[in-house]
């Protein structure tokens, strides 16, 4: 591969959260500028008031106007706020709603630019962001839009598991109307794809879980397993996934089953994130599967219980800044690989 500094774009997050705190613990550690180059859009004058909470001052940030003129080695930040802006710690309000959505715009046009090569995202507050300009139930959904993409994937990653969900942030009375053949089998071929484009995967075996206690009983409580949920595995098993289940969600991790597979497929956000959550809480990432571009993020949210009080920890960031590159390598390494493969040639005139 071609030497090429990665340029990792950054967003704020919510300004009364966090984000800053896991922001600058991460990139305190100079191994990061051996990977990539951060490129922050926020605030200096945030970064400020967030590092004199903690009494933080061994991260030491270069303001920049536009990507092009980030420093190699260095973290790179790009003002994005107007100066009047306010800092309330621990608190959710419009003004940080409304910061959180200026950064992610300006990160995501110069995305589309080409002058950074991929997005981690700061935790948001779902509800204080909700604007004219946005009305989604979060970043996914709104990185759909803005990159045109077909279909997503919110895929839960961490090196012991990898959970993707049919549907996410849906309320649970939706649940069953979603859960059908046409969404099971599209969310494998993401999934699938994923795995082996994104996380060098030969062969993916993807676990299936059931929508209903005890995958249905045979029918006794609930013939969703029996009337789609096979139907669509076997569907997908003829399209070359190598699918299988569906397995009672509660058995299949509290046996250790999901360790024999590369991936889960959760029915449903909680039936998902919780055991995930319980078993990497500290080092998951949230990744976007589906999307032209690459973007990934923290595994929890604003917390705002814990800020100001250097308490937050730093881990899932790091790792989703790293997962970010690993991912940007692994694509440009599968593209190589495809492009040199052999074409099919049509003998049947020799």
């Amino acid at each position: 591969m071609k030497e090429h500094r990665l340029r990792v774009g950054i967003t704020q997050g919510d300004i009364n959260g966090i984000s800053y705190e896991v922001i600058l613990k991460t990139l305190a550690d100079s191994r990061i500028y051996e990977t990539c180059t951060p490129i922050i859009y926020g605030s200096p004058k945030v970064v400020a008031y967030h590092r004199k909470a903690l009494n933080m001052n061994s991260v030491s940030l270069t303001t920049i106007r536009t990507a092009d003129e980030a420093h190699a080695k260095r973290a790179n930040i790009i003002n994005c706020l107007d100066d009047n802006v306010r800092v309330e710690l621990g608190k959710s309000t419009p003004q940080a709603g409304e910061a959180s959505l200026i950064s992610l715009q300006a990160a995501i046009a110069d995305l589309k630019g080409g002058k950074i090569d991929m997005l981690v995202t700061g935790p948001i507050n779902k509800s204080n962001i909700q604007s004219e300009s946005f009305s989604f139930a979060g970043h996914t959904d709104y990185l759909k839009e803005q990159f045109g993409a077909k279909e997503v994937l919110m895929i839960m990653v961490s090196e012991l598991v990898k959970v993707a969900l049919v549907t996410s942030h849906v309320p649970l009375s939706q649940v069953p109307s979603l859960i059908t053949e046409i969404n099971i089998v599209s969310k494998l071929k993401i999934l699938n794809e994923s795995l082996i484009n994104d996380f060098a995967v030969r062969k993916p075996r993807i676990a299936v879980l059931a929508l209903n206690p005890h995958a249905g009983d045979e029918g006794l409580i609930g013939k969703e397993e029996i009337e789609i949920i096979i139907p669509a595995i076997e569907k997908a098993k003829q399209a070359g996934i190598l699918a299988f289940g569906p397995f009672p969600a509660d058995g299949f991790f509290g046996s250790d089953s999901f360790k024999k597979f590369d991936a889960v497929l959760a029915m449903y956000h909680d039936q998902g994130l919780a055991p995930f959550k319980s078993l990497v809480f500290e080092d998951g990432v949230n990744f976007t599967a589906g999307l032209p571009i690459i973007r990934t993020s923290p595994a929890h949210g604003t917390a705002y219980e814990l800020v100001g009080k250097d308490l937050a920890s730093e881990n899932s960031f790091r790792q989703a800044l790293y997962m970010a590159c690993d991912i940007y390598k692994n694509r440009f390494d599968y593209k190589q690989l495809t492009a040199h493969a052999m074409k099919d040639i049509d003998v049947s005139n020799i």
